[in-house]
């Protein structure tokens, strides 16, 4: 009998760390090094002649940044970002590579960059019409979805505090449990 109670218990348990490992996981640095260089590049996917932000983080030194696309450009020790402008003769639809190095720990990471395949123009106005009772308007293309924010790195404190909250939630459990069986018994 005491063990049809416990049973729920320990699938509740079995469930919080099913759901933890994919984001532990997660969390160690792409190429399995202890280092928390992160780069990134914004946006990550741009006509030729944009400019892109590089990004440094968890580099506490000087950071250089090469890539075929665009001239070398250094991110100082004490910044995170810096700015480059992507060569005009970069081809459409292809994807670059960018090496990013970390003077301070040693560590190269390499992010993709994507050239967009669509011609680059300065967009230019088109008139709007008010549809009529008669007339019906036309969407020229439907709703462009994106990720929005649901993608990026995770953050270690992020899934730390979430496993507190899971073993604070597992003991609770426990406790209310062994409390019931206890009154129980008296």
């Amino acid at each position: 009998m005491r063990a049809i109670r416990v049973a729920p218990l320990a699938l509740l348990g079995a469930s919080a760390l099913t759901l933890l490992a994919p984001s532990a996981a997660h969390a160690a640095p792409p190429d399995g090094a202890t280092s928390t260089f992160n780069p990134t590049i914004t946006p990550s996917v741009i006509a030729p002649g944009g400019r892109v932000t590089l990004g440094a983080g968890g580099c506490t030194g000087e950071t250089t940044v090469t890539s075929g696309i665009f001239d070398t450009t250094t991110i100082p020790s004490g910044s995170t970002t810096a700015t480059a402008t992507i060569d005009t003769d970069a081809r459409r639809g292809a994807v670059y590579a960018v090496t990013f190095a970390c003077g301070s720990t040693g560590t190269s990471r390499n992010v993709n960059l994507t050239i967009t395949g669509g011609a680059t123009s300065t967009p230019t106005p088109t008139p709007t019409t008010v549809p009529t009772a008669s007339s019906t308007a036309l969407v020229p293309g439907g709703v462009r979805g994106g990720l929005g924010g649901s993608s990026g790195t995770t953050d270690t404190v992020e899934v730390a505090a979430g496993a507190a909250l899971v073993a604070t939630a597992a003991a609770g459990a426990l406790y209310f449990a062994r409390r019931r069986t206890a009154d129980r018994r008296h």
